[in-house]
């Protein structure tokens, strides 16, 4: 017999693998923080010897998500500016709220808050670029989430940092303190190209070119972006990109609304990826970016909610719903961005985006136990002809029993285990009658 520590029992294995296994009455073994057998229930009981089993019938057993985009300690601005353009969204609203109110308090309790409302939405790894990162690398540690995150980058200050040598001196501090840690990842990030020069562009890339880490920015995110671009830099964005060397399979880009063919087939070359944000997107008016197209060519496309001042929400879930929709919608062509297409931009494309795809993003053996159990007898989810369908279309992050994050379980029957999540709410309740005064 073989020892395991937990096995999940009963349930319906979505794998999301290259072969798209899926095992009906299955079953999952872990020991540590690692899949040691997937298959069919007698099998896997029959060989395993276990110290928990948790039995799952009627559910949906499937890699955790993975939010590729989002900025966590905003959920202390969530809905703090709504229904409006980007520029004003971010010089009126965002900018000088975080400016008045951003510290390490309110970074850490919002970046907590986001753990606990991704967790118990079948988020087990997150992609985040915000400030005073030290602070959400430790409420992410503390909730026993997995994290690729990095400090902003600005030319000008921020609440944290005052030049760019700073910002990525704290960077590299970031990388050397969380190098060996099994969740928490580190990358460079500079903002964007309207925010940062060359010389802090170059210079972040050196930094993730000598650390091997990837480089993620946002780019090209509306019409008025792509035009002050093509004034600024005389030529298009992804060309500038280029010519500074900062395109190669490390470097992601969020957003990427505004992408024509030759940007995407200029990214495919290079083995760039993209993470697509369609509610933050619809939101603000930026358009729909050309998903499908991207796809086609060969990008790598993962799925993030974007922060919650633009979205409002962390619920991944939703926002598989949305890119499959929105896509089918903007292109008058019900066949584009398939049930199975979104829910692998939320899964293993997602990893192959933050460099984890040898780590998570499908369940197999030899990969890390972060997944989430779906409880599927509920009246909204019956009947049930087809996996991807349910999960990409009627499935909600509520309707999310367990996590396990590297083997450990954090939410378990709805109740989290890891965050006390009322202490969490009640903090950043008085951190936003803090920004409410500062806002007047």
């Amino acid at each position: 017999m073989i020892t395991a520590d937990i096995l999940v029992s009963g349930g319906t294995i979505v794998t999301l693998n290259d072969k798209d296994t899926i095992i009906r009455d299955g079953a999952l073994a872990i020991r540590g923080d690692t899949i040691i057998a997937v298959g069919a229930k007698e099998e896997i009981l029959a060989a395993h010897e276990c110290g928990e089993t948790i039995e799952v019938p009627q559910s949906i057993i499937m890699p955790g998500l993975i939010n590729a985009h989002t900025h966590a300690a905003m959920t202390c601005f969530r809905g703090i500016a709504d229904d409006m353009e980007l520029m004003n969204w971010l010089n009126r609203f965002i900018f000088p709220a975080e400016a008045r109110n951003v510290d390490p308090e309110l970074v850490y309790w919002g970046s907590l808050l986001a753990c606990a409302e991704m967790i118990k939405s079948g988020t087990t790894t997150f992609s985040d670029m915000y400030i005073f990162e030290e602070l959400t690398a430790q409420a992410a540690k503390e909730a026993g989430m997995r994290c690729l995150l990095g400090e902003v980058l600005f030319d000008f200050p921020s609440p944290n940092i005052k030049t760019p040598e700073e910002g990525l001196a704290y960077t590299e501090k970031l990388i050397r303190k969380w190098a060996d840690d099994p969740l928490i990842n580190i990358m460079v990030e500079p903002h964007a190209l309207y925010t940062c020069s060359p010389e802090l562009l170059k210079a972040a890339k050196a930094l993730a070119d000598r650390y091997k880490v990837p480089l993620a920015t946002h780019l090209l995110e509306n019409k008025a972006e792509a035009k002050q671009l093509k004034e600024k830099l005389g030529q298009r964005a992804t060309h500038f990109l280029k010519e500074l060397g900062l395109l190669d399979e490390r470097f992601f880009a969020f957003h990427c609304v505004m992408m024509d063919d030759e940007d995407i087939r200029l990214f495919a070359d290079k083995g760039c990826k993209v993470v697509h944000n369609p509610e933050s997107n619809m939101k603000l008016a930026s358009g729909v970016a050309p998903i499908s197209s991207m796809i086609r060519e060969g990008v790598v496309v993962g799925l993030g909610t974007d922060g919650c001042a633009s979205n409002n929400n962390l619920d991944m879930f939703q926002e598989i719903d949305t890119a499959a929709k929105l896509e089918k919608s903007a292109r008058l062509d019900p066949t584009v961005m398939s049930a199975r297409t979104v829910l692998k931009m939320a899964t293993c494309e997602g990893a192959k985006v933050l460099g984890l795809d040898g780590v998570v993003g499908s369940l197999e053996t030899g990969k890390k136990a972060d997944l989430c159990i779906i409880d599927m007898n509920k009246p909204h989810l019956t009947p049930l002809y087809d996996e991807y369908s349910h999960l990409a279309y009627t499935v909600g992050g509520a309707d999310v029993e367990t996590v396990i994050i590297n083997g450990r379980i954090v939410m378990r029957n709805r109740r989290l285990i890891t965050i006390d999540e009322e202490e969490a709410m009640h903090r950043v309740r008085i951190i936003a009658r803090r920004v409410k005064e500062s806002l007047g």
